[in-house]
């Protein structure tokens, strides 16, 4: 116990340190390139490019990559009133997190409640693994961002569409690990249970789940890391409210 309070203490001073350093590299880093726009000394066109360029010579502030204390104001700024609500695409941050967390929630949710069933029995029928491996390998490694046209096209409702990218991405993960994870029980196992003429739902939850468990658990959380990837290149491209949404909008 003493050891693992040691290592976890070391491991945390260590973290700190790290941030301290990549801290400390950013502030050298953007503290003396800070440069701003004005309109003084501009002509017309000049402003105006500048316009079509996203910047506001008649505002003047830091352009280029942000500094520390620019970046501390900005998300101070968001924190401060993170439940605001000024409209459509005007929310503060914790609004647009709820939303997107939604999303992510229902997506993964009905991943989970496809690929785990159909993992065990993909994992316990070599037929069916054998027949459903080719479609499986087939559609894994299409990207999330060539299924968001296709569902926009076929469901016709942008929110609905960012959940079923989300579903149809998150789904292989677990799947896949199910799979593997029913199939890799320990033949001795099953043969106990056979002998014991345990019936085949006990099996299921008795003996196969808890040696499945821990490929399952890894299955979901590699699609949960997924998930929240494809939400935010979903909602760049749909719009609406959300963190994808925010994060393109934000200058």
């Amino acid at each position: 116990m003493g050891t693992s309070r040691s290592l976890s203490f070391r491991a945390g001073l260590l973290s700190v340190l790290i941030l301290l350093v990549l801290l400390a590299t950013w502030y050298a880093a953007t503290g003396s390139t800070a440069t701003t726009t004005s309109s003084a000394g501009m002509t017309p066109d000049q402003i105006e490019y500048a316009k079509m360029m996203g910047k506001d010579p008649g505002n003047a502030k830091t352009v280029g990559f942000p500094t520390l204390g620019q970046m501390g104001a900005t998300v101070w700024g968001h924190l401060a009133n993170p439940f605001y609500d000024n409209g459509p695409n005007d929310k503060g941050i914790a609004i647009r997190l709820a939303h997107s967390l939604g999303r992510v929630s229902l997506g993964f949710g009905l991943a989970m409640l496809v690929a785990i069933p159909l993992g065990f029995v993909i994992g316990m029928s070599p037929l069916m693994r054998k027949a459903l491996d080719p479609f499986i390998q087939v559609l894994k490694p299409i990207s999330p961002l060539a299924w968001m046209p296709l569902a926009l096209y076929t469901i016709k409702d942008s929110s609905i569409s960012g959940i079923f990218v989300i579903f149809i991405c998150s789904v292989w993960p677990m799947l896949v690990n199910t799979a593997f994870g029913v199939a890799s029980v320990k033949r001795e196992w099953l043969n106990v249970a056979s002998t014991l003429e345990v019936s085949p739902l006990r099996k299921a939850f008795q003996v196969i789940l808890p040696a499945a468990a821990p490929t399952i658990l890894t299955g979901m959380r590699i699609s949960m890391g997924i998930a929240w990837l494809v939400i935010v290149a979903a909602e760049m491209l749909v719009g609406g409210t959300g963190i994808g949404y925010f994060v393109e909008r934000v200058e």
